[in-house]
């Protein structure tokens, strides 16, 4: 990456997910592979998603065509979604999980106040092999918004990298794990990056000082490691990381050894870390495959937080803590026991737009 030319160098970075939003993206399922047999059911659970979401912003839909626009629009009439609220964008895509193929927005205040995109590269977690309309998207997004799209680049090549994988808390640290970052034998997005590659990288692409690196994502996270579904900032100091309290389950010593690294942790300034536990739902499956249900898979909009729900006795102490957690904004439960069937649920299918 030419330092001079980076993001960082530029005066960019990515802001906090609770900083104002110009918008949300989400790009509406059409691909019967990511929810086998449920594909009609899930458009619904979309259309309570916009319909939670576009009180308090924009919602910025990605359709394949004028044909999917209006299937679209009347899933969104019907359950009674203001469509003033709502901007269509006809890019044609191979997936619906925009957090990480969408497009990860900078900001910079000076010399002028600026939104721009961050030029990473997608290619399917390095797992499937249909991604390049995924990919082009950000790209066609700054196109049509006017907005700058800043190379990423290092050691003289692209760099791919999912929003999330990362996180964020707006003051120069940020959150991400060995397993997804620094894989070399497995889904491997970089293959050769070291750790201080990795690092520079993070730091000249997002205006990070600080990378806290924990060890292993969730049980049956098909992305190998994302940290939204494992450890989120809630504000500037605080962090909540899942825990699994039964023994015998995959998930407890990995999440037990992340709890463990998060006490040593610090953040930019040099302070601790301030942890919240959230409970992990029971386990899920589908034919056989767990699937990666966690309440730390939350989005937070302008005026609403949205959190996963599995039909669990743990849904209401997770969005009680939650609640705690963001008294200005309304906490709701989004039912995802047919959305977790994709891999993914709420943070997965979002991406912010800051306001300038």
């Amino acid at each position: 990456m030419n330092e001079q030319t980076a993001p960082a160098a530029l005066g960019f970075s990515m802001p906090a997910e609770w900083a104002k939003h110009e918008a949300t993206w989400i790009g509406w399922p059409h691909n019967p592979t990511d929810w086998p047999g449920k594909l009609e059911p899930i458009q619904w659970v979309y259309g309570e998603i916009v319909r939670k979401i576009a009180p308090g912003e924009i919602v910025r839909i990605l359709v394949n065509s004028a044909e999917h626009e209006k299937l679209v629009r009347s899933i969104l009439k019907r359950i009674g979604v203001d469509l003033n609220r709502v901007q269509f964008f006809r890019f044609a895509t191979n997936r619906g999980w925009t957090r990480d193929f969408g497009p990860i927005f900078l900001r910079r205040v000076k010399p002028r106040r600026e939104v721009a995109i961050a030029g990473f590269r997608f290619n399917a977690w390095a797992r499937y092999p249909d991604w390049q309309k995924d990919d082009a998207i950000p790209g066609q997004v700054a196109r049509r918004l006017k907005y700058r799209m800043v190379p990423v680049r290092y050691g003289g090549r692209d760099v791919v990298l999912e929003g999330g994988s990362i996180d964020v808390n707006g003051r120069g640290t940020v959150l991400t794990t060995e397993e997804c970052l620094l894989a070399q034998k497995r889904q491997v997005r970089n293959p050769g990056f070291s750790r201080a590659d990795t690092e520079t990288v993070l730091r000249e692409s997002l205006g990070v000082k600080n990378i806290v690196w924990l060890g292993k994502g969730i049980a049956g996270d098909d992305t190998h490691g994302h940290v939204d579904d494992l450890c989120r900032f809630v504000n500037a100091r605080t962090v909540v990381l899942v825990r699994e309290k039964i023994q015998r389950d995959a998930n407890y010593k990995p999440l037990q050894d992340n709890w463990e690294r998060l006490q040593g942790a610090r953040l930019e300034d040099g302070s601790k870390i301030e942890v919240v536990e959230l409970p992990m739902p029971a386990p899920l499956h589908f034919e056989g495959v767990r699937l990666p249900a966690s309440y730390a898979n939350f989005y937070i909009a302008n005026s609403a937080v949205l959190v996963p729900t599995f039909n669990d006795p743990h849904d209401r102490v997770a969005l009680g803590i939650l609640g705690e957690l963001f008294p200005g904004r309304a906490v709701v439960g989004i039912h995802a026991v047919d959305l977790v069937w994709g891999f993914g649920t709420l943070h997965c299918l979002t991406q912010q737009q800051p306001s300038r």
